[in-house]
């Protein structure tokens, strides 16, 4: 396993790294989760990325567990706040009352004293920008978070962030978790250059399609994956694309490497990428994907993917 740092910043995450959304807490049990993380840090990987709201909190609880089997310092452990976690209309959000109390949920679920980064889930229209920065700053200052970011936010409204940081001498952003794939590529002309520019990490969700890019799907929808179970996932699944993954599949059998390997390397020949963040319900899953990072795409091989998916975005002038 490789380890990238964050951006400007000095802490390291492995290239790929395990998510616990759509899984942990709800696809797989306690048990299952343990093994995961077992095989997740005996293949190097560090960086492990959660969310309140992902199975409502129980993700959260039963990777507390898996982490009682670890050693915590070893360990890059994200969470993050945003959506609804109540009934109540202060239960949702960046206000700096939900993010105070979302970040003691956090750590009370987890069973630990810091998250080492927490992440803005969206942006939030009703907060002011400047509410935002200071409710994290006062975090990091605590010692209750190390670095914060945002998911999902647009260049500008990170570059809005970033300057308030700086106006008002506060801990700035330093990650930003956007969706990017071999099919998803928006983040290319205007993100990741900001991004870059300003030392902020990525590390992206969906680097696989939600399975797309394993190539399970290419014969139909297998009973109990996660297209067989959840509709969106199921709806999102087209013609076109499996055309493409088909093709993908023939290239990366020509490399002799799995498809979602090839998936994944391609997502780390960017500099700029911190980190690919994977689902796993099983060990050889996990196992599967973490060895992608000892793949390294020539230059060839990266022009015939661009052949075949014909797909990078423009920027708007």
């Amino acid at each position: 396993m490789k380890y990238r740092r964050l951006g400007g910043a000095g802490i390291k995450v492995s290239e790929v790294s395990l998510g616990g959304w759509l899984t942990f807490g709800a696809q797989i049990d306690e048990a299952a989760v343990r093994a995961v993380v077992r095989a997740a840090v005996d293949a190097g990987v560090n960086f492990i990325d959660l969310a309140d709201v992902y199975a409502r909190g129980e993700a959260e609880r039963v990777f507390g567990l898996a982490l009682a089997e670890q050693r915590r310092q070893d360990l890059v452990i994200s969470s993050k706040a945003f959506w609804p976690m109540g009934e109540g209309p202060n239960d949702r959000g960046l206000s700096r009352k939900h993010l105070f109390e979302s970040v003691e949920g956090s750590l009370r679920r987890l069973g630990t004293d810091y998250l080492d980064l927490y992440f803005c889930h969206r942006h939030d229209p009703e907060t002011p920008v400047d509410e935002v920065v200071m409710a994290m700053d006062d975090l990091v200052r605590q010692g209750k978070v190390l670095y914060w970011g945002t998911s999902v936010w647009t260049a500008a409204q990170i570059t809005e962030a970033r300057a308030c940081a700086d106006r008002l001498l506060a801990h700035p952003p330093r990650v930003e978790q956007p969706r990017y794939n071999l099919l998803d590529r928006h983040i290319e002309p205007e993100i990741l250059p900001t991004c870059q520019a300003k030392g902020i990490g990525l590390v992206v969700w969906s680097p696989l399609g939600q399975g797309l890019l394993t190539g399970k799907y290419n014969a139909g929808i297998p009973e109990g994956s996660r297209a067989d179970q959840i509709e969106w996932v199921r709806k999102g699944i087209k013609e076109a694309d499996l055309a493409t993954v088909a093709r993908l599949g023939e290239l990366a059998a020509e490399l002799e490497i799995d498809l979602a390997q090839l998936a994944l390397a391609w997502c780390l020949r960017l500099p700029a990428l911190s980190s690919v963040i994977t689902g796993a319900s099983r060990p050889e899953h996990i196992t599967r994907n973490a060895a992608a990072s000892d793949i390294a795409l020539d230059a060839g091989t990266l022009d015939r993917i661009e052949a075949i998916l014909d797909n990078a975005p423009v920027a708007e002038d």
